[in-house]
């Protein structure tokens, strides 16, 4: 995975002078898309300057910036979402990589990711939370946890720029690009966001037709699918690959089911056939 391939994604941003903040964090470290949820170019038009002050030189990334309405369409495009967050809960994500770990995991990985960054006061909520396929968190002091929003993308774009930048540690990687955003023909192109949650939802369905919910729990293991599709990076190919064979596994027992309720015939000797 190259820099370029990794977005920002702040959801519901609520203070315009750390965007700015974080077009900065985000130039200085060599990430270039920024992408914001729950509100419109319009909404911040009244901070311009603001913006473009804190951003310094990197106002650009402020022009370029995209917005979406929520963030299941702001990372549809991505191959795996990561949701930064230090709780922890029933409805949270269980397993967290930290934030070095988790550059370095996505060194070696195809595709694009996005990491999403929840609003100043609240952080990522447990829906938000619930798109995302891993959590990460930045290691802290316990006794006062909280970051400022672009302190906290700073770091994440550091350990990014340290892992992914090729002549800084040695580590960074071309793996599957020509030219810079040109992919090469037979790459490993993994399922996206979308084709992820198509997959798992055709999983479960498949699943459910063999009387497999018997008791609530189907959506959770829609996540859990889709999560570990995602975290896996499956190719398009092998999505298919592995969505038929559920179907198939489906179908046949459609079939045994339907010739156990056939009454059996018998042969002209009184045997069973």
């Amino acid at each position: 995975m190259k820099l370029h391939e990794i977005s920002v994604i702040l959801c519901g941003p609520s203070d315009p002078g750390n965007i700015g903040a974080v077009c900065r964090a985000m130039m200085n470290m060599g990430l270039t898309q920024l992408r914001i949820t729950g509100r419109s170019g319009a909404d911040f038009a009244p901070f311009e300057g603001e913006i473009r002050s804190r951003a310094v030189h990197a106002a650009g990334i402020w022009e370029r910036a995209r917005f979406f309405p929520s963030l299941r369409e702001a990372a549809a495009d991505c191959a795996v979402l990561v949701g930064t967050t230090h709780r922890r809960g029933r409805k949270r994500k269980n397993v967290t990589m930290d934030c070095r770990e988790l550059a370095l995991w996505l060194r070696d990985r195809p595709g694009q990711a996005a990491l999403a960054f929840g609003n100043e006061r609240s952080g990522l909520d447990n829906t938000e939370l619930g798109l995302c396929n891993i959590a990460s968190h930045i290691p802290v002091s316990p006794s006062f946890p909280s970051l400022n929003l672009s302190h906290a993308v700073q770091i994440y774009c550091h350990e990014l720029f340290r892992a992914l930048e090729p002549g800084e540690t040695g580590q960074g990687t071309n793996q599957g690009t020509g030219q810079e955003g040109e992919r090469v023909k037979g790459a490993w192109e993994p399922l996206n966001r979308d084709q992820a949650d198509t997959l798992a939802v055709s999983i479960a369905e498949n699943l459910e037709s063999l009387g497999f919910y018997r008791q609530p729990g189907k959506e959770e293991q829609v996540r859990f699918i889709r999560d570990f599709i995602s975290r896996a990076a499956l190719s398009q190919r092998e999505g298919n690959y592995l969505g038929d064979i559920f179907a198939k596994a489906a179908r046949l027992a459609l079939g045994v089911c339907r010739a156990s309720r056939v009454k059996p015939k018998k042969s002209p000797n009184g045997y069973h056939l």
